[in-house]
């Protein structure tokens, strides 16, 4: 069964084709439309085993870059399948599903329904997904589409983790809770990492850290998620690219008061100028705070260690909740590809049972394990795979 798997931004389209059986799947082509909404447009599309192409025009809208990326997958120079009859499902990555999906679904007007209702607590991601699924309703109509939700693997939290100690009202007329996100991130790497270190998945105790420009650690014991840094919102818990994480809520009224700022300023401040940009004023990229870090940028230097320290402080808070941790898992861009990430958190984690391998963790965006086989807990770095996680629930609902 082909099934193109979508994750809609506000002005993007990333876009996997993949085959789906029984007995695993194949990646046919990936790709990125670009600069919707403005008059140079770019799709980049990556055919396995072929040349990539890249088409360079005004892209005025999703429902056009979608047609785009079909007219791509047919081509016959570059294309990946002989007619748009081939494609039989499509899997939407979906932010933000509130209380109201607990899984994956099969989209009808109920669905799109509560995906729309949630604009309100996610303006930036949900009515970009949202249009990716009425798109495919214009140019490939008929065709089943199923939602998959980054909050989803979240909704096993326990009350006692996910609720805030404010006037419960809040609770009840505005659902104001920790929802967490990249649920579909945490969900694939602990499977996979459990089954990496010969873990019995649903009998186990994991700690999570997806890693990148958004971050965030997930406690998942027995198979379900437990606990997870990001909340009401992705600002809270780790320090981020352009986000500030955890933070004393009256530093933000206190600098509001003296700056005149209003609630949008604010969050805006919090979730767009902070983070190792706002702490460096050099870049919201890791990389270059790693080249400043080396320079001995001192504000790099604080902000580096500001970063790792807390990835590590949520580690050790986890294996707390859950009475220990069989296995630590490193995702994300910058979980998959740093070292020094890596090594620092797991330094000094010894007390825990954390057996760190050095020479094992000289690798780069690959499976493997990095603590030594005597080590009574083990880490290991998984590549992630959301859209092949999008796919395999696609794929399971539609067949």
């Amino acid at each position: 069964m082909v099934i193109l798997v979508l994750n809609c931004g506000s002005s993007s389209i990333k876009y996997q084709v993949i085959d789906m059986e029984q007995t695993g799947s194949t990646l046919l082509a990936k790709g990125l439309v670009e600069r919707i909404g403005l008059s140079d447009g770019v799709l980049t599309h990556k055919p396995v085993g072929r040349e990539n192409f890249e088409l360079h025009r005004a892209i005025p809208d999703h429902t056009t870059g979608i047609r785009l990326v079909l007219d791509a997958l047919t081509d016959p120079a570059h294309g990946v399948v002989g007619s748009l009859d081939e494609i039989k499902a499509v899997g939407h990555r979906v932010a933000h599903g509130g209380e109201f999906f607990p899984q994956s679904c099969i989209v009808d007007e109920d669905v799109k329904r509560k995906i729309r209702s949630l604009f309100e607590i996610a303006p930036l991601h949900n009515p970009a997904n949202l249009e990716g699924v009425l798109s495919i309703e214009k140019v490939l109509p008929g065709t089943p589409q199923v939602t998959v939700f980054d909050t989803s693997f979240h909704q096993t939290i326990p009350a006692m983790n996910y609720l805030y100690a404010l006037p419960h009202a809040y609770y009840e007329k505005y659902r104001v809770r920790k929802y967490g996100f990249h649920g579909t991130s945490h969900h694939y790497v602990a499977r996979k990492g459990a089954e990496l270190a010969g873990l019995d998945y649903e009998k186990s105790k994991i700690v999570t850290c997806h890693i990148g420009n958004g971050a965030s650690v997930t406690a998942v014991l027995d198979g379900k998620s437990y606990d997870t840094s990001m909340g009401f919102s992705p600002l809270d818990g780790l320090v981020m690219g352009t986000r500030c994480g955890a933070i004393d809520a009256s530093a933000i009224t206190f600098i509001g008061a003296k700056e005149g700022m209003s609630y949008a300023e604010l969050d805006e401040m919090m979730n767009k100028r902070s983070g190792v940009q706002g702490m460096t004023d050099l870049s919201s990229d890791m990389r270059d705070i790693d080249k400043a870090y080396n320079e001995g940028n001192p504000r790099a230097i604080v902000a580096r260690d500001m970063y790792y320290n807390r990835v590590k402080k949520f580690v050790g808070a986890y294996a707390a909740e859950m009475g220990g941790v069989d296995l630590i898992v490193f995702t994300g861009g910058v979980g998959e590809n740093s070292r020094e990430l890596r090594r620092s958190v797991c330094a000094g984690l010894e007390f825990m049972g954390v057996e760190f391998d050095p020479a094992a963790n000289e690798v780069r965006g690959e499976d493997k394990i990095l603590s030594t086989p005597a080590s009574r807990v083990k880490v290991a770095v998984i590549a992630t795979d959301e859209e092949l996680m999008i796919a395999t629930d696609t794929y399971n609902l539609v067949k």
